[in-house]
């Protein structure tokens, strides 16, 4: 993972990918999951979106983990809570009641550590990662997740015209990485209005289970 590249993009404040709202595909696909109250959602590469905040408020548990410390510290200060701060190995815990936030590499979170959850809602990770580590993360996923079903949103656009992240991963991708693992289902498969950063471009939404 490009460290230095995240840590500069949020040093800069040039976030785009940070949205000023809670994903609309979140409201309107998270029941796919038929999850009860208070399951716990692993989101990974989280950084301080704010669907985290929208799960909160409708009685889920939220664990996550994120490279860029400073993130997670805007995070919380947006969360209004007070987290509680921990080292564990590698990683640095930030913690509050119903949320645990990890901050370090994700290669180095274990299951163990990370401990039970229920469901995973990728929106922001897959997408981020170059080709030549998105197969050791789709693997690492999984593992410590212990195959917990998915949420995936990906995006599908000329990768020649444009230079990610987010990356473009094609139907094949998403099958390479996980139907050894799930049963996949599109849910949605759309042109994004505007296109992605002026390009034409395709969402495409994933239950895996």
């Amino acid at each position: 993972m490009e460290k230095d590249f995240w840590l500069s993009r949020w040093k800069e404040n040039n976030i785009p990918f940070h949205e000023s709202e809670t994903n609309p595909l979140l409201f309107k696909y998270f029941k796919e999951l038929s999850l009860a109250k208070d399951s716990r959602i692993f989101i990974p590469l989280c950084g301080k979106t704010l669907d985290i905040a929208w799960l909160l408020s409708n009685g889920y548990r939220v664990a996550g983990a994120e490279l860029v410390e400073m993130a997670i510290q805007q995070l919380f200060q947006e969360l209004g809570v007070e987290p509680k701060i921990s080292k564990i190995g590698k990683l640095i815990l930030y913690s509050a009641p119903g949320i645990d936030i990890f901050v370090g590499d994700i290669f180095d979170l274990s299951k163990e550590v990370l401990g039970p959850v229920d469901a995973v809602y990728d929106r922001a990770a897959l997408v981020a990662l170059p080709q030549e580590t998105r197969v050791r993360y789709s693997t690492h996923l999984t593992q410590i997740t212990n195959n917990a079903p998915q949420l995936l949103i990906t995006f599908e656009y000329d990768q020649t015209k444009m230079a990610g992240p987010p990356f473009s991963i094609s139907t094949e991708e998403v099958n390479l990485h996980y139907k050894n693992v799930f049963t996949l289902k599109n849910l949605l498969s759309q042109e994004m209005v505007g296109g992605l950063k002026g390009h034409s471009a395709k969402e495409n939404v994933w239950k895996l289970s």
